[in-house]
């Protein structure tokens, strides 16, 4: 098990890995969880995976795609489009509530957003947590090279049972919300020191 960690900047050394995680991603959430989203060429996408994005990738020696994550700068910019949280907090996006934070969404260079957090459905119940627990341990690597320490995520709201087991300080960051039938919540993510 390996993790890449994306950028625009590397992506031609990597071959199909980026396309590959875009298929995963479309695989996930427009397949299987049946969300409404853009698609192309067999891959998810949307306004948010630009240059000023990265993607942590965990996979296999052939490049089949375990799991993946968007990290993206809260000080984004792209047309009217910020970051996802932010942008719901706005209302420009018509699938997240509004009132997802308790205060205003922060644009700092030492925050950033994780988005798109996945684990395919493919890998066995077995390796899951393991697979998961390389992702979050990986992302708090990639968020640290870019200068972040602490990510805001929208999470299902059962966070609380399984952060410890990943070595990272969650906290809430606004109140929980059913989004299609599942309980979320925005929680920040710190990782200001290593994991443990």
């Amino acid at each position: 098990m390996r993790t890449t960690t994306l950028s625009f900047e590397n992506l031609h050394n990597h071959g199909e890995l980026f396309a590959n995680m875009l298929r995963a991603r479309r695989e996930l959430f427009i397949v299987h969880n049946k969300w409404n989203l853009p698609e192309a060429l067999g891959m998810e996408y949307d306004q948010y995976d630009t240059p000023a994005s990265r993607w942590v990738v965990v996979h296999d020696e052939l490049g089949r795609v375990l799991a993946g994550n968007r990290l993206t700068p809260t000080t984004a910019k792209c047309g009217i489009y910020t970051y996802m949280i932010r942008d719901a907090q706005r209302g420009l996006l018509d699938t997240i509530p509004a009132e997802l934070l308790y205060d205003e969404a922060p644009v700092s260079e030492t925050v950033w957003e994780s988005s798109r957090l996945f684990v395919s459905h493919h890998v066995p119940l077995a390796e899951r947590r393991k697979v998961h627990a390389k992702l979050v341990a990986d992302l708090g690597s990639a968020a640290r090279q870019v200068g972040a320490k602490t990510c805001l995520t929208l999470l299902n709201a059962n966070w609380p049972l399984w952060a410890g087991r990943v070595g990272v300080n969650m906290s809430p960051m606004g109140p929980v919300m059913v989004i299609d039938g599942v309980r979320n919540q925005v929680v920040a993510m710190d990782f200001s020191s290593n994991l443990h």
